[in-house]
């Protein structure tokens, strides 16, 4: 069934059942590469939160969860300059951090959050994403658990937005 957000259109993409699936997936190969470790998990707002959501239903070992709120979109377009509009106020010294994406495109703000959690001096720190446009993504960084590659198209749901619409969308939906 065809959506319509704010003056654009929008087409089934991918299902309830397949963004669970792919956040199951994410999930046991993070528990798998934890080992005894206690991760924290940092979710990225507002994007994330259905994925953070979901993704901590699925793990089943100890772990932290926070979120940090970044900014590099309006409308459609990435501004190329990300923004931190919520920060931390823990400390990760010495502990294992998993960053928790809804989508990574350009990588721009994967690279500033390089910048800012090698500057907290954690242990390691990983990227995990749900979706992963490989066309888009020119960064050196690994992402190093990806629930689905897309390509390069605009998608909204499942916490993703047109200008701020759409994110309650349990399925994903791309531009028509």
């Amino acid at each position: 069934m065809e959506i319509q957000l704010h003056d654009k259109h929008f087409v089934p993409f991918i299902s309830a059942a397949e963004l669970d699936w792919a956040i199951a997936k994410m999930a046991k190969q993070v528990a798998e590469d934890m080992g005894d470790e206690t991760p924290v998990f940092i979710g990225v707002l507002n994007g994330a939160f259905m994925v953070v959501s979901d993704f901590m239903k699925h793990y089943k070992k100890p772990c932290e969860v926070s979120f940090i709120k970044m900014a590099s979109y309006d409308g459609m377009e990435t501004t190329h300059q990300v923004k931190q509009l919520i920060g931390l106020n823990q400390d990760l010294t010495g502990r294992t951090v998993v960053i928790i994406e809804d989508i990574v495109d350009t990588g721009n703000t994967v690279e500033e959050l390089h910048k800012l959690f090698e500057a907290k001096n954690v242990k390691t720190l990983k990227f995990a994403t749900l979706f992963l446009k490989p066309e888009a993504y020119k960064k050196d960084i690994k992402i190093d658990y990806i629930g689905i590659e897309i390509e390069n198209r605009f998608i909204v749901g499942f916490g993703l937005d047109y200008d701020g619409l759409g994110r309650n969308l349990p399925e994903v939906y791309q531009l028509k």
